[in-house]
């Protein structure tokens, strides 16, 4: 699909207003004077710019807003657009109940098969990406990310995943 850049300028705009609309109510840290609404402020601002960019860039040109792409006629490439959208977001409703590193590893691997990778590439590409990701999240950026099944381990074995 091929849009014209004032309507991807102008949903980038709404998106950055929504996100700066929501930091309205973060708490401020004492004794500081930024607190954890600056970064999404932040962003919230470039965003902005880049979004008023791409309006002004769209003005120029004469295209429709929207014009269905060449690659849109292939069944492949409709599914594997349908997938790119549909495996990350199961995994996300499949966290909880799961857990974040299996959930992760099966999405990643089933991304990189239906792109054709070769199986041991695939699994090892798909094992080291999604340690990556709990090493990155989970252990520096303390994010918590949901154990699900994985908290039936032996304790020994969750010191390396929380």
């Amino acid at each position: 699909m091929r849009t014209n850049d004032t309507l991807a300028g102008a949903i980038l705009i709404t998106i950055a207003l929504a996100m700066i609309a929501l930091t309205i109510n973060f708490p401020l840290m004492p004794g500081q004077k930024y607190g954890p609404a600056l970064f999404p402020r932040l962003l919230g601002a470039g965003m902005i710019m880049c979004g008023m960019l791409l309006i002004l860039r769209g003005r120029r040109n004469a295209r429709p807003a929207l014009a269905l792409a060449s690659w849109a006629a292939d069944p492949w490439r409709r599914v594997s657009f349908a997938l790119m959208l549909a495996l990350p977001l199961a995994a996300i409703f499949a966290w909880t109940p799961i857990g974040f590193v299996p959930t992760t590893l099966v999405s990643l691997l089933l991304l990189l098969l239906w792109f054709r990778t070769r199986p041991a590439t695939a699994l090892l590409a798909a094992l080291v990406a999604t340690a990556l990701l709990q090493i990155f999240f989970g252990k520096l950026m303390r994010v918590p990310l949901p154990l699900g099944w994985l908290l039936e381990l032996p304790p020994h074995w969750l010191k390396y995943l929380t």
